[in-house]
């Protein structure tokens, strides 16, 4: 969940999810989060982009941030009536439509296994595969970029093989590399800094993933297709 990773106030559910409903909470007063009801999947993104395109365009609207499978809604201005805006999103989910951001591809040269791959034997482990099937596994899917978020340039990526899932930290490394790649439950990524990190590292890729000095900052964008080709293996 991204759009909830940026907020510090306290969170109030408005509309509970019920046979198959969205969630909508506020986050603080003039912030608003919509959570797609089912499945974590590509479908469920689509409509959460097609709902951003829509938000975008509201006059009282200062911010859409389009989460994974969740949207977050910032006014411009603390609202008089929260059931008005609340009633206004689920209008907007219930007529928003699938679309399918046309992204480019993005090809990602990994060095799997080596000093950055700490986490690859927990990985093994848990899945019961041997380092070599879940390298494998790993490179020879494609992603795609759900959204951005949790530190500049970070993308969330859909398409990892289930056989390879692997639960976040409950306590997360306190020193990861910038750079490692990277499985949280069943989203893969690569690290964007240095320091504390819940997700768990299989290799390391040099690729610059975000630059600041550049007029599009960020490598990965939503929409994008993620591939990641196995330069160098050392297992």
């Amino acid at each position: 969940m991204i759009a909830k990773s940026n907020t510090v106030t306290s969170r109030r559910e408005i509309v509970p999810v019920v046979n198959g409903r969205v969630r909508i909470s506020s986050i603080g007063t003039r912030s608003f989060l919509l959570d797609a009801p089912g499945e974590f999947d590509l479908p469920a993104q689509r409509r959460i982009w097609a709902l951003a395109q829509t938000i975008k365009g509201w006059a009282d609207i200062a911010e859409v941030i389009p989460g994974m499978t969740n949207l977050l809604a910032i006014l411009k201005e603390i609202p008089e009536d929260s059931e008005l805006v609340t009633g206004r999103l689920l209008e907007a989910w219930n007529n928003a439509e699938s679309l399918d951001l046309a992204g480019k591809i993005i090809e990602i040269p990994v060095h799997y296994g080596g000093a950055y791959a700490i986490d690859l034997p927990a990985i093994c482990d848990f899945c019961g595969l041997s380092d070599r099937e879940v390298v494998r596994i790993h490179h020879e899917a494609s992603y795609r970029v759900f959204a951005l978020g949790s530190a500049p340039g970070f993308g969330y990526l859909y398409g990892l093989d289930p056989r390879i899932y692997m639960p976040r930290k409950t306590v997360p490394s306190l020193r990861m590399e910038k750079g490692s790649v990277t499985i949280g439950g069943m989203q893969t990524g690569v690290a964007m800094l240095t320091g504390p990190n819940g997700w768990n590292s299989l290799g390391y890729a040099e690729l610059q993933m975000f630059d600041p000095t550049s007029a599009t900052p960020a490598l990965m964008a939503p929409g994008d297709i993620v591939r990641f080709l196995p330069e160098r293996i050392e297992l």
